[in-house]
């Protein structure tokens, strides 16, 4: 798949400390430092500087963004059971404007309700077509599909997280 220059991946919604904070190239240093078979300290250390490289970390929060790190290195290997607080969201779609605003509408929900989730756009054909879902934009939020081929309102994409959230607690 090729990308353009100006598109930039979604960010990856991790809780740190208690706010939920996208982070912009989680995904791909995760994906080396798995591929790279890091220890946890050099894990934590590589993916510290290059979430560092691409996002702004003030200085007083080194600590628990370090311990948010780890905790989805974790989580990546199976060694952590995924935190039963965090929601899986699916945004489907080409990566039109249609998708960025309801990725956008997402990260509003959920700021909006505190909550954190494990959140990613999936532009892939093949990889749509395999969630059962042949129109999109779509919306899938813990393997469930809530929309497909239409945009839901701010309102809807709330009532989904929100529902979802204490689902999940």
């Amino acid at each position: 798949m090729h990308h353009k220059d100006n598109d930039i991946p979604a960010p990856r919604t991790i809780k740190v400390g208690s706010a939920s904070i996208g982070l912009i190239g989680l995904d791909p240093a995760l994906n080396r430092a798995i591929a790279d078979k890091l220890s946890e300290e050099a894990a934590v250390d590589f993916l510290f500087a290059e979430i560092s490289r691409q996002n702004y970390v003030p200085a007083t929060a080194e600590e628990s963004y370090r311990t948010a790190l780890l905790a989805e290195y974790q989580r990546r290997l199976g060694k952590r059971a995924a935190d039963s607080g965090i929601l899986t969201i699916r945004v489907l779609g080409s990566g039109c404007v249609t998708c960025n605003r309801l990725s956008a509408m997402l990260f509003e929900a959920l700021q909006k309700f505190s909550l954190a989730a494990d959140m990613e756009a999936v532009h892939d054909l093949d990889e749509i077509w395999r969630f059962g879902v042949t129109k999109t934009p779509a919306l899938i939020i813990n393997n469930r599909v809530k929309c497909a081929g239409r945009m839901p309102s701010l309102a809807e994409v709330e009532e989904w997280v929100q529902e979802e959230g204490a689902a999940k607690k």
